[in-house]
């Protein structure tokens, strides 16, 4: 699911230029989910938007203020609401005077442990941007679209002027997505990848790890990683009849940091219930799964 990462290797609070229109800073919290730590984009020369703008961190804060260096903030937007992505936005606002645009709120019920604590419940948007609904600035656009599936509020937004998209967790650079029920969707997922892979995009710019210069054939390639993970979950259930997840995992994830078991169980059902509802698999009442 992940390759190992050092958090040293790229520095938080420094402002790194990509291209004449997109910037970037690391917020200083990684882990073996959020990779070096969560990437918030700066958008624009004049004035600006801020993509992502993170955890809100006292220190990524200040960096934040300090790259933007007194210039307009036209938006604040946020590609979904994990915790990592969005809690920055209200302080920043509040610190520029820029709306937040961008994705819908979402909670989920409590059921059982809460399904919805990693999401950012104080999230409240001045504007929700619908798919294909843009902000604009001097001399750039951006403009949504809708890729459901990490989240069913997940948006990418496209930078017209550069024909670069930025992926949040949709897309990563360093690992799949985890696809987590009840929200995750694992067949809103695989739309989605299929939406981006007709798309004509140069590169894109995912919340975690490095741009993506060759962002069709990774697209293929992830496709592809899921389409093997359902016939590993297939076969797996035809050799072994009525399986728990656990069990599962722990033969198709050999060699992945345990730690990651939880996130990978997440994605197993995300499959099954996939697969349920194209009638290949069922669950029965006590957890476990069995063909149809």
């Amino acid at each position: 699911m992940a390759t190992p990462f050092d958090p040293a290797d790229l520095p938080t609070g420094v402002l790194m230029s990509l291209s004449p229109l997109v910037a970037r800073l690391l917020a200083p919290n990684p882990s073996p989910f959020t990779y070096t730590g969560t990437q918030t984009y700066v958008v624009g020369m004049d004035a600006v938007a801020v993509i992502d703008p993170g955890p809100a961190d006292p220190d990524h804060l200040a960096a934040l203020t300090a790259a933007i260096a007194g210039r307009p903030v036209v938006a604040i937007l946020c590609t979904h609401t994990h915790r990592d992505h969005s809690p920055a936005a209200r302080p920043l606002s509040a610190m520029t005077g820029a709306p937040v645009i961008g994705c819908a709120p979402l909670t989920l019920d409590d059921d059982g442990p809460r399904a919805d604590a990693a999401f950012d419940a104080d999230y409240r948007p001045d504007r929700v941007l619908a798919d294909g609904e843009q902000v604009s600035g001097p001399g750039w656009t951006l403009e949504a679209v809708a890729t459901p599936g990490h989240t069913s509020n997940h948006l990418c937004f496209a930078l017209l002027e550069e024909n670069v998209l930025f992926t949040g967790d949709h897309v990563m650079g360093w690992s799949t997505s985890v696809i987590s029920p009840p929200d995750g969707d694992m067949s809103a997922y695989m739309r989605s990848m299929q939406r981006l892979l007709e798309r004509d995009d140069r590169i894109y710019y995912p919340a975690h790890g490095e741009p993506i210069e060759n962002p069709q054939r990774l697209v293929r390639g992830m496709m592809g990683h899921r389409k093997q993970r359902e016939g590993q979950i297939l076969r797996f259930l035809a050799r072994n009849g009525d399986s728990a997840i656990p069990d599962m995992v722990a033969e198709m994830y050999k060699g992945v940091d345990p730690r990651l078991y939880g996130a990978a169980g997440r994605s197993v059902l995300a499959h099954l219930i996939d697969l349920d509802g194209r009638g290949l698999a069922a669950p029965l009442e006590d957890g476990r799964w069995q063909m149809r």
